[in-house]
């Protein structure tokens, strides 16, 4: 058998094999149920409550929290697939839908068929958290016979930060924040000591990186004075949460900058 023959063989197996596993169906893509998709469509309530749950639209489902972000959705292989996470189905017909929560509990929806269902949805975006005008302070202290003038400003950026949450139904939620970067100048006189903008990021070694994820630099405020420098307190919290780092920021007279973590 020449070279040419073998090659002209080995494409036909080839060509063989791709045929057969579109025949068999043994590829790694899972096909989604369109059809229990289209049910789907529509404003659904909470059986018990007749508070709305959520809309499905296309391929999105929203929520009717302002804050909740939208979600991409699928149904395979009898689950709702929500984002990253998947909730078993139990029924799904033309006008209920009922699955399991993170938590394990079931989970009965009925389709609206009132109208004014709609009014819970802002055709707006999604309403991001956050400050939305600088804040400034500062204020004077004396060490000895010296004077320091100090000013900080916690500046609203655009930089947004993803809070993962549950909702009423135990349907894992989204919301979204704007964190804050806060600037910090020191003066001896009429000389500075100390200028420089304060980022979350510059915490990690102090703070989990997880929970730096999902927390905003809150604030920084003035604590004391003593021989080592001025002292100053930054606030890291995740919003809507009772979880905090304060993180101590030592300005020293040398104009170096040290942080020491106070308290979780």
């Amino acid at each position: 058998m020449t070279k040419s023959q073998i090659i002209v063989l080995l494409f036909c197996l080839l060509l063989v094999g791709c045929r057969q596993q579109g025949i068999d169906g043994s590829t790694n893509e899972t096909s989604e149920d369109l059809e229990a998709k289209a049910m789907l469509q529509g404003i659904w309530i909470e059986s018990e409550t007749e508070e709305v749950s959520f809309q499905a639209k296309g391929d999105t489902v929203f929520f009717p929290d302002s804050t909740s972000q939208p979600s991409y959705f699928r149904i395979v292989n009898d689950s709702f697939c929500l984002g990253d996470n998947h909730y078993a189905i139990i029924k799904q017909t033309e006008h209920v839908f009922c699955f399991q929560n993170q938590a394990g509990e079931e989970v009965r929806l009925e389709k609206s068929e009132n109208a004014e269902d709609t009014l819970a949805f802002s055709d707006s975006e999604p309403e991001i958290l956050s400050l939305t005008e600088v804040l400034k302070i500062d204020s004077v202290v004396t060490y000895g016979n010296e004077r320091y003038h100090w000013y900080i400003a916690v500046n609203p950026t655009r930089y947004k930060v993803t809070k993962t949450a549950y909702n009423s139904d135990g349907v894992c939620v989204e919301n979204v924040y704007y964190d804050n970067i806060i600037h910090l100048s020191i003066y001896h006189g009429t000389a500075c000591l100390f200028s420089r903008d304060i980022k979350k990021q510059m915490f990690a070694a102090d703070v989990p990186s997880q929970f730096l994820e999902q927390a905003v630099l809150g604030n920084l405020k003035y604590d004391h004075v003593d021989s080592r420098g001025l002292h100053f307190n930054a606030n890291l919290c995740i919003p809507d949460g009772a979880s905090c780092y304060l993180v101590e920021t030592l300005i020293g007279f040398d104009g170096q900058m040290d942080l020491k973590l106070l308290e979780y």
